[in-house]
């Protein structure tokens, strides 16, 4: 196995885009940090190829490091945990890498849309989107084969198209609170009989109110 500060480059990507700091002090304190990223994150993956269950929450990742591909080839992995982080977007090729999971933890960071190829995680259970920046409920989010509970509250979603929600193959339980939903698609939420869909309520705006 590689030792981990050869995976600098690619695990603490942050760095690529900086520029460096002309003080020696910094760059030296940069640098220790830097290190102990890279030993927190590849730890993480030999834990990972023992137990099957991928926990790289909280490591200011921009994304999923190629090198964690690379550690994790021979695991199959249930569990994977991305939480916390500031990631933008999930690469085509993580569904492909990791098609066995049943747990995906997604929640607080900064993404808004999903990869179409997520579809293809037959086993995906459960899937936290929470606390990102979605303006609308991603369509693959809704269309996992075997997803049971989507947990996507939290966000900026003030539409839902009702009918991949309706026509969602296994979806049992649906979290939209705290979104700013539009009074119409509130509506349709709440009186859908499948699958649960739980919302916040809704403040009536001055431009609503007819008495007024």
């Amino acid at each position: 196995m590689k030792p981990p500060a050869q995976y600098g480059n690619d695990i603490v990507n942050q760095a690529n885009d900086a520029e460096i700091d002309p003080r020696m002090g910094a760059m030296m304190i940069c640098t220790r940090l830097a290190g102990r990223a890279i030993i927190r994150v590849v730890g993480r993956c030999e834990d990972a190829q023992e137990n099957n269950n991928l926990d790289l929450s909280d490591c200011q990742l921009m994304q999923v490091p190629d090198a964690v591909y690379h550690l994790l080839r021979h695991t199959e992995l249930q569990t994977c945990d991305l939480s916390g982080n500031v990631i933008t977007k999930i690469p085509p090729k993580f569904a492909d890498k990791f098609n066995l999971i049943t747990d995906l933890n997604l929640s607080h960071n900064q993404m808004s849309r999903l990869p179409d190829e997520l579809v293809s995680l037959r086993a995906l259970q459960r899937l936290d989107i929470s606390h990102n920046s979605f303006v609308s409920l991603p369509r693959p989010a809704t269309q996992a084969p075997s997803l049971i509970t989507l947990n996507a509250s939290h966000n900026h979603i003030i539409d839902v198209d009702i009918e991949l929600v309706v026509n969602s193959p296994s979806l049992r339980r649906l979290d939209l609170t705290n979104n700013p939903l539009g009074p119409n698609c509130h509506s349709k939420l709440k009186a859908l009989p499948r699958p649960s869909v739980t919302v916040s309520e809704r403040e009536v705006e001055d431009w609503e109110d007819l008495t007024i």
